[in-house]
């Protein structure tokens, strides 16, 4: 018997193709592989990237472990090559990593008009290299204290003149659409943890609207930097001590806390009508989107975001809770994060099978959720969803199903990816394979 017009071979419903978004190229770079074959492969080997923090002198902080993006050379990537001068790490990442997924997509210049093809991307507040400011610092110092006067007419001789330009938090999505030559829309989004995910997100609607043909979505952040640590604060990050790769338990009883790391992941998002016709290779699409926002309390948050963002999201998809194979959790590590998120998955999807893959990376802030929708992509293209690290003892407040010791068969293909921030925004995305 054949399906409805509108229902593809997995159940999920078809859309309009001159409104489905599909998932057409795919880059990645981060603490556990650059590219996606790498990057897939130390998922299923179940190898971890936490390791010595080696990219600063940690020996003052109260952790010394964390995840960084080994073998990266940015002159491979980067074009002009002159850009360099006005690239902090992020912004390296970033780029680096919607080059790998323009080429992946096998995308060229003729097959897309440049006002058709746009850039969403996610970034953090990105930190200056204290050597760029330290001859600025030393010159405003009077008698041992900080003369906040002299910084006009002392300090700013002492710095780079385009110096603000590699940290600015749209610069990724900017250089990124010079390159490429992309002149659509184009977008920046600093939300912490929910960046990426959002810009993926946004993206997607800014196709189905309408507004473009092609768009390259993600996000890139490196929170392996001495600033971060004492801007953002280290309450959530884990002081254990024990081997490195075993720090990191997503739900566990006995886990004790989140680990930084640096990761840039980008998607090349295109309307299907368009993707076919060009003869590209579908990977998966983009069925829903639900996101909302929860206060922060004197008792903390309560996880009515979480639970609000996946109805929002299922809803859009025009599934069932029932429909979705997989939830792809933002698993940060932490007591009560984990323990909110556990409560609201279960009682919106009941027992659904769960992976978190900040087990292998640890937080990487604004490039969290691209680096993550990238495992539920690989996924579907191998027929199996990667484990959790380090889950040996279920916590009874983490009431989900969390795959562990060996990869889950693909049943039904179809994820949920979700992120939280800090600041309270819950994010869902409703993922489906290619059909």
């Amino acid at each position: 018997m054949s399906n409805p017009p509108n229902q593809g071979r997995n159940g999920v419903r078809r859309r309009d193709p001159a409104r489905e978004v599909v998932i057409t190229g795919l880059g990645v770079l981060s603490p556990i592989g650059i590219g996606r074959e790498p990057f897939w492969q130390s998922l299923v080997e179940q190898r971890s990237g936490i390791g010595e923090l080696s990219s600063f002198d940690s020996s003052t902080l109260p952790m010394r472990f964390a995840a960084e993006i080994k073998d990266f050379d940015a002159k491979q990537y980067v074009r002009p090559r002159k850009s360099l001068k006005v690239m902090s790490r992020d912004i390296q990442i970033g780029f680096a990593a919607a080059d790998l997924a323009f080429t992946d997509a096998g995308l060229t210049p003729q097959a897309v008009a440049p006002e058709r093809m746009g850039v969403v991307y996610g970034a953090d507040m990105m930190y200056c290299d204290l050597d760029e400011v330290a001859d600025a610092y030393r010159s405003c110092r009077v008698d041992g204290k900080f003369d906040f006067d002299r910084w006009g007419s002392q300090a700013l001789g002492n710095m780079y003149p385009l110096w603000m330009l590699k940290y600015l938090p749209n610069m990724p999505a900017c250089h990124i659409a010079i390159a490429l030559d992309a002149r659509g829309p184009n977008n920046s989004i600093t939300l912490s943890e929910a960046s990426s995910l959002l810009a993926i997100a946004e993206a997607m609607r800014v196709i189905e609207r309408g507004s473009a043909d092609v768009m390259i979505a993600g996000g890139a952040s490196s929170r392996v930097h001495p600033t971060s640590y004492v801007f953002r604060g280290a309450d959530s990050l884990s002081r254990s001590t024990e081997e490195p790769t075993k720090i990191l338990k997503p739900f566990d009883a006995t886990r004790t806390g989140s680990l930084n790391g640096e990761g840039a992941a980008a998607m090349v998002l295109e309307r299907r009508d368009h993707a076919e016709a060009r003869g590209a290779t579908i990977l998966g699409r983009l069925i829903g989107y639900g996101s909302t926002f929860e206060p922060r309390t004197a008792e903390g948050f309560r996880g009515t975001a979480v639970r609000a963002a996946m109805r929002v999201a299922i809803t859009d998809a025009g599934l069932t809770p029932e429909q979705i194979g997989h939830v792809n959790a933002n698993g940060v590590s932490t007591t009560v994060m984990d323990r909110l998120e556990a409560g609201a998955i279960r009682d919106v999807l009941g027992d659904v099978p769960v992976t978190a893959p900040k087990s292998y990376f640890g937080n990487l802030g604004a490039g969290t959720g691209a680096v993550e929708s990238i495992v539920s992509v690989l996924a579907f293209k191998e027929g199996r969803i990667p484990v959790t690290l380090n889950y040996a003892t279920p916590d009874p407040e983490c009431p989900v199903r969390v795959i562990h010791d060996e990869a889950l068969a693909v049943k039904q293909p179809t994820a949920l990816l979700l992120n939280i921030a800090n600041t309270g925004q819950a994010v869902a995305v409703v993922l489906a394979g290619p059909d």
